[in-house]
């Protein structure tokens, strides 16, 4: 399958970025959790920031901030160079998206959840 880092994983089984985690485990992806606050989510060992996955192969991040939280963040996930960037509901913001199509990321407004429900991830 592929490599999925989750941008603001939860620990928390009632967030939907736990639930994404826990998913994208049972349809068979390697999941990296970004979480600075956590060692470990789903059984999975967490990653405090986008700086200490830089070196692997990312085919998909799938983002779980706020525009305000995520703006910051911009620079690193350019230079992660996923391969996708998939904007969950709530987090989109019109010029942080034009931002990463400016350098040539590919953007996917929608819910995890629901693509891996629909055969679409």
């Amino acid at each position: 399958m592929s490599t999925v880092a989750v941008l603001g994983a939860s620990p928390k089984n009632t967030r939907h970025s736990n639930q994404a985690v826990q998913m994208l485990l049972d349809h068979g992806h390697e999941v990296i959790p970004v979480n600075p606050l956590e060692k470990e989510i789903c059984g999975q060992k967490v990653y405090p920031d986008l700086r200490t996955i830089r070196d692997l192969q990312i085919d998909t991040l799938t983002v779980y901030l706020s525009p305000e939280r995520l703006a910051p963040l911009t620079y690193d996930i350019v230079k992660l160079e996923p391969a996708r960037i998939i904007m969950n509901p709530g987090t989109e913001d019109a010029a942080i998206i034009q931002d990463f199509k400016r350098w040539g990321l590919v953007v996917v407004t929608a819910c995890t959840l629901e693509m891996l429900r629909t055969g679409q991830f």
